[in-house]
């Protein structure tokens, strides 16, 4: 039955992600593998330290550029191994029995969990975040279970692997010492402390070392980086709120049911307020239930799941808000990825028991079956059932929402419409570096969001950049090549009819502008009528002169200058040459009117 679970839950995952596209982070993630290589692994992306996760990229880059079927493989891959390593831990600490199934099928089928098998940049730090978990757990329970020193290698292991793929992996320490003081520790909260200190003191040993030289790494590499704070309590306070009495409280019973709409990236939690209300309702029934059949180790396992939810959130609180998208962060389903994997063991211990160490040093002993199961066990397995039913059936029906959201895809559609185009047009078609849609990819990442950069991975197909042109290309918005033109602050007009400004050669013309410019880049397009070839020298502003050439005839030249002030000035080489300009215009790119 697991096996049918695990290859379901996959199928459903795989039907969505393969749905979606890359988006947001993932493209500079991907231009910055295209543009550093090997020499970028060490470097932090938004704070985030993922060198195992950058190489993963280069590769993927360097192989297919932006084909999707790599990441989408990769992602149904590590969620297969997270779930198959689950499982295994699972029958590791739980006795066996069907109600095992319970932790099993909430973690595979859990809405809020999509986000890491769907969106790569979220999927490439926490899978292998999750996977580390997992395996370090085990190896700390066979540690704790048999008292062998080896499974210490592979805790150390899995510690170092998850933090080569992201920084938060670092809550894999805590994770492990809080679970075998919740677990596995005898005795009340000061004894347990006790025991788990001087008892299984090698473990902790190792991992606080690993913690001290990664911290000591990371904290060197982050120097000059930008940490959020929160701005208020307030902000803290409404973020707790959310983190647990929405998402937390929805995820453990198949929610959240509804969605947030956010723009090209996946969609986040907005279950409605009778929602809440049922989702409380029933997490408030578990406990209670639970508590009622388990009481000693069912109360271990949800202060487990509080303590780590706390610790996760708080880390959250203190470096990711103080910015305009803090209203929501509570809501953001990532945050919780990592929190699930422990919130669904805990239910699998707090609803069939442990697997304790034998005094004896023999075979883990299992808690025993509570009386009223061992009374009534086909009614036990038969309500299991229509729960576990109706958890599937409800998580189907949040999916369908984020399915649908995540399915459209603007930077899809923009790449592909630009490189059709791009394939298709005439040779010599040049372009000035712009931002892409903000939709595509947000100005937060700057310098990132230029198309230099967005099209690096496109290789030779890609567009070719330049800063001066007589004829000029833009891809606008929707991914489509057009002729350029420029839209900003005019000249003047001219005092001669018919010419406007006359600029004779050896002679310097100033032309006035119409206001005043943002000292900043600017594209600069000069229409003109010039009875000879020559070079022109433009200065604007107090900006160093450019020079440029100039043909015979009726012609125009695209500029891009750093520029201010009011005016511009303009010379010829040759004094034997003159022309007639009335068309000056500075400011930003745009396609040509229709």
């Amino acid at each position: 039955m697991a096996a049918v679970l695990i290859a379901a839950s996959v199928i459903w995952r795989a039907s969505i992600t393969t749905r979606g596209y890359l988006t947001a982070d993932d493209f500079p993630i991907v231009s910055q593998a295209h543009e550093y290589g090997l020499g970028g692994l060490f470097t932090l992306y938004n704070n985030h330290f993922m060198p195992a996760g950058r190489l993963v990229t280069y590769l993927i880059d360097r192989l297919t550029g932006y084909e999707y079927w790599p990441y989408a493989a990769l992602m149904i891959l590590g969620q297969l191994a997270v779930s198959i390593a689950f499982y295994r831990l699972l029958k590791l600490m739980l006795p066996a029995g069907w109600a095992l199934l319970v932790p099993l099928t909430l973690f595979l089928f859990n809405p809020l969990t999509l986000e890491v098998s769907a969106w790569w940049a979220v999927g490439l730090n926490l899978l292998p975040m999750q996977l580390a978990m997992i395996v370090a757990l085990a190896a700390q329970v066979r540690y704790v279970q048999t008292g062998d020193r080896r499974h210490l290698i592979t805790l150390a292991a899995a510690v170092l692997v998850g933090l080569l793929f992201f920084e938060k992996a670092l809550l894999i320490v805590p994770l492990v010492f809080l679970a075998t003081l919740f677990l596995y520790a005898p005795g009340g909260p000061v004894r347990a402390l006790v025991v788990t200190i001087r008892r299984w003191w090698p473990a902790w040993a190792l991992l606080t070392a690993i913690s001290l030289l990664f911290l000591g790494v990371y904290l060197a590499m982050a120097t000059g980086s930008s940490v959020r704070v929160p701005r208020s309590a307030m902000e803290v306070g409404d973020f707790l709120v959310q983190f647990f009495g929405s998402s937390l409280a929805s995820g453990l019973t198949g929610g959240p049911w509804s969605w947030l709409d956010a723009a090209d990236g996946p969609a986040v939690a907005a279950p409605t307020r009778e929602a809440q209300w049922i989702s409380w309702a029933l997490v408030a029934a578990l406990f209670a239930l639970t508590l009622w059949l388990r009481r000693s180790v069912a109360g271990r396992a949800w202060g487990l799941m509080i303590v780590f939810a706390l610790l996760a959130a708080g880390l959250i609180a203190f470096t990711r808000l103080g910015s305009e998208m803090s209203g929501v962060a509570g809501l953001v389903p990532r945050y919780l990825g990592d929190v699930f994997v422990v919130a669904a063991l805990c239910v699998g211990v707090a609803v069939a028991g442990l697997r304790r160490p034998a005094a004896d040093g023999g075979e883990p002993v299992a808690d025993p079956v509570p009386a009223p199961v061992r009374r009534h066990p086909q009614q036990f397995v038969v309500g299991l059932g229509v729960g576990l039913v109706l958890l599937i059936a409800s998580s189907v029906y949040s999916s369908v929402d984020f399915a649908t959201d995540w399915a459209s895809k603007a930077g899809r559609e923009y790449l592909a419409t630009a490189t059709r185009e791009l394939n298709a047009a005439e040779p010599g078609t040049v372009f000035m570096d712009q931002p892409v849609p903000e939709l595509v990819v947000p100005s937060l990442v700057y310098p990132w969001n230029k198309q230099s950069k967005f099209f690096g991975p496109l290789g030779d197909e890609g567009p070719v950049f330049v800063t001066e042109a007589r004829k000029l290309s833009v891809i606008d918005d929707s991914g489509h090549v057009r002729p350029a033109w420029v839209k900003g602050v005019k000249n003047k007009p001219g005092p001669i009819p018919g010419c406007g400004y006359r600029v004779a050669g050896g002679k310097t013309t100033t032309i006035k502008l119409e206001t005043a410019l943002i000292n900043y880049w600017h594209a600069v397009r000069i229409g003109y009528i010039s009875d000879r070839a020559t070079v022109a020298t433009m200065r604007i502003g107090d900006r160093e002169p450019v020079t440029f050439d100039v043909h015979q005839g009726l012609n125009a030249m695209f500029l891009l200058r750093m520029a201010d002030g009011d005016e511009v000035e303009l010379t010829l080489r040759d004094p034997k040459a003159g022309l007639c300009t009335d068309e000056i215009e500075i400011g930003a790119l745009v396609p040509q009117p229709m």
